[in-house]
Parts: C-alpha cells; sequence; structure tokens
C-alpha cells in the first residue's frame, strides 16, 4: 500500500502531465506525442528542475539581480528546452516556444500546487 506521501507525488505526476498535454494543446510550438511521453517529460522536466535549475540560479545570480529576477524566467525555458532536447516524444520548436510553453506550464503547476494544497 502506498503512503499518503508517494500517492500525492504520483497524483501531481499525472496533473503535470495532463498540464503538458494541456500546453502542448494550447500553443503549437509544443508537441506531445501521447501521454505517456507527457508523463516522461514530466519527470525530466521535474527532474531538471530539481538538480540542474539551483546550479544555474546559483551561477546566473548577478544576471538575475540586475534584472530582478526575470532571468528566471530564461531559466525555466532553457530547463523547458532541455527536457525537449533529451525526449523524442516531446518536441519544443525553439527558445521562444520554449519560454511561452515554460509560461504556461509554470501557471498550470501553481494551479495545481494550489488546488492540492487546499
Amino acid at each position: 500500500m502506498l503512503s499518503f506521501v508517494a500517492m500525492r507525488l504520483l497524483l501531481k505526476w499525472l496533473l503535470h502531465a495532463i498540464a503538458l498535454l494541456a500546453v502542448a494543446s494550447l500553443y503549437g510550438g509544443v508537441v506531445v506525442k501521447s501521454f505517456g511521453a507527457a508523463l516522461l517529460a514530466a519527470l525530466v522536466i521535474g527532474l531538471l528542475n530539481a538538480v540542474l535549475r539551483p546550479v544555474l540560479v546559483l551561477l546566473t545570480l548577478p544576471v538575475t539581480l540586475v534584472t530582478l529576477g526575470l532571468f528566471l524566467f530564461v531559466i525555466n525555458a532553457l530547463m523547458f528546452w532541455a527536457a525537449s532536447g533529451l525526449l523524442t516524444g516531446f518536441h519544443v520548436a525553439g527558445f521562444s516556444a520554449a519560454l511561452i510553453g515554460s509560461l504556461i506550464y509554470s501557471l498550470l503547476g501553481v494551479l495545481i500546487d494550489s488546488v492540492l494544497r487546499a
């Protein structure tokens, strides 16, 4: 039997995969071939955000401070774009598509987190 924390993590993963499918349907610059590809992409994006993003945030701290935090959007887009480069069923058309797609994905992620906390 799965614990409450494990079930919550699985639910969050599934909802983020659905959010990726929603991004692909809302914006043409992002293509997700299947739900399985969305699951894998959500996992890879989560892993990149957990492992690589903190290092990038630390390395780019001066630029982030000068831009009043706006450079974090660029880092999010790079994580989104990097995930598409690592996977076959998930494609992002370029950096601008990654920026727009990551913004939509982040907004949906905030919505998911707020619903799961309630």
